[in-house]
């Protein structure tokens, strides 16, 4: 049975006007007016909505074992909340360690989300060491489907990797088409100032943030830009925070360095006074990069309405308080991270767009169109188009709610952005053609997701 989207206005990341869409076989296969359909197709009215691509996140952790615990979310509640938030497509981070085989690591994780996701995924291929054999274990991961790495300039000894290491992969990657993705700081750096700090007695979560302070990932993103420069290889910066980082980014583009700059939806909206609260208040804002001095936040909405930022992820780490609780004694041993799948669109939208630092098309690019360009979706997913999945949403701006872990759908015990005002939110999501969210609840078909094939497109 084929669906009929009517009456709503279509926006995408370059155009904007009213149309009906029509959906088989998991496809859109027609766009236009008064569309002449069977009599037996499901139709949903969308008069004053919204009708925009189905959103991607390209910075996604929900199989995560880190400081001897694992993150709480599964696939299936991770992918019911990206839906439930206007997400039809992530991007996960597989990050075996460097003591774990990269191959084992690569099928274990694809494992996890097979069957259980309710939403299209794919993966970045992480990069924790470089061996004789590594070249042969990565070629069969890319033939499978992944066309990114992800690379560590951080975590020494765990996820870390050196710069012998570091131009290894870059060549391979360039020689396969592969994009390198990189956490950009300094692990020696951080190292040194963690114990530093902890010798002195400064062990609460306000000590994180100078522990890895703006100018370490500043350097972290110069370097990885210089080895770029040096290989031809084509890179992307993820969760970058900061100003003195996005200035030297910034740099590498406009002396023709292939990057591409993400940030993430914490540093757009929280700043490091969070993680100076008292006791599991401030552990819950702990992230790495830090939460930043609010003055960052300026230049970072500045760098995404020019495109300077090209997309806006989350680095969605789910873990509970419980297991903040875990530094209690060492800023050093709280797992890292802040969940936000679920309310990267909306906040986004309100604060974005609605604020007016982004306009509709850039918050549309941002959150979606640009991640699909990058790493090989495009035009399947990231735009409403003849021949595109029917990945849809159906956004209602008249909806006004609160951010509440009460009623978020992530499998987490708090929200980063606790009791924040949001102006709109997905009213209808489909995935491939098929409804999966109305009105803020999962309707849907739990396993419907499936892994993405990527083709290498950097060659």
């Amino acid at each position: 049975m084929g669906l009929l989207i009517k009456y709503g206005e279509i926006v995408t990341g370059d155009s904007r006007y009213y149309a009906d869409i029509y959906v088989e076989d998991e496809t859109i296969t027609r766009i236009g007016k008064d569309l002449d359909v069977p009599p037996e197709t499901q139709v949903i009215d969308a008069t004053g909505k919204l009708v925009f691509p189905g959103f991607i996140d390209p910075h996604v952790h929900v199989y995560l074992p880190f400081m001897a615990t694992f993150a709480k979310d599964t696939h299936e509640t991770a992918s019911i909340a990206a839906l439930v938030g206007g997400t039809t497509t992530y991007i996960e981070m597989c990050c075996p360690s460097r003591l774990d085989d990269p191959l084992k690591g690569y099928y274990l994780w694809k494992s996890k989300a097979e069957g259980a996701s309710a939403c299209d995924y794919s993966f970045h291929m992480s990069v924790t060491k470089f061996e004789q054999d590594t070249p042969a274990k990565l070629k069969e991961i890319v033939d499978d489907g992944i066309s990114s790495f992800k690379i560590f300039l951080a975590y020494k000894n765990f996820f870390g990797i050196d710069d012998g290491e570091t131009y290894d992969t870059m060549k391979l990657a360039k020689g396969l088409g592969v994009i390198v993705t990189a956490h950009c700081e300094n692990a020696e750096l951080v190292s040194r100032l963690q114990a530093n700090l902890l010798a002195e007695g400064r062990t609460g979560p306000e000590w994180h943030e100078p522990s890895r302070p703006e100018s370490v990932e500043a350097e972290g993103t110069g370097r990885f830009t210089t080895f770029l420069e040096n290989t031809g290889a084509a890179g992307y910066v993820v969760h970058l925070s900061c100003i003195p980082a996005l200035k030297v980014a910034m740099s590498a583009k406009a002396r023709g360095v292939n990057l591409f700059i993400e940030s993430v939806l914490p540093h757009f909206l929280l700043d490091k006074t969070y993680a100076e609260r008292d006791g599991v208040e401030g552990m819950k804002h702990v992230m790495s990069p830090p939460l930043r001095d609010k003055r960052n936040q300026h230049a970072l909405w500045s760098g995404l309405s020019a495109g300077f930022i090209d997309t806006v992820g989350t680095d969605h780490c789910p873990f509970d308080l419980q297991q903040k609780l875990m530094g209690m004694d060492s800023f050093t041993q709280i797992p890292n991270g802040i969940p936000g799948i679920e309310e990267r669109v909306n906040l986004l939208y309100t604060y974005g767009y609605k604020a007016g630092r982004i306009d509709i098309h850039r918050f549309v690019d941002a959150a979606s169109t640009k991640a699909a360009k990058i790493f090989g979706l495009f035009p399947r997913k990231g735009t409403i188009a003849v021949g595109s999945d029917a990945d849809l949403v159906i956004y209602d701006p008249e909806y006004r709610g609160v951010i509440s872990a009460k009623t978020q759908h992530t499998n987490n015990n708090y929200s980063g952005f606790e009791g924040m005002p949001i102006e709109g939110r997905p009213s209808v999501v489909t995935v491939r053609g098929k409804v999966q969210v109305r009105d803020g609840q999962f309707v849907g078909e739990k396993g419907r997701g499936k892994m993405i094939r990527r083709e290498p497109i950097c060659k």
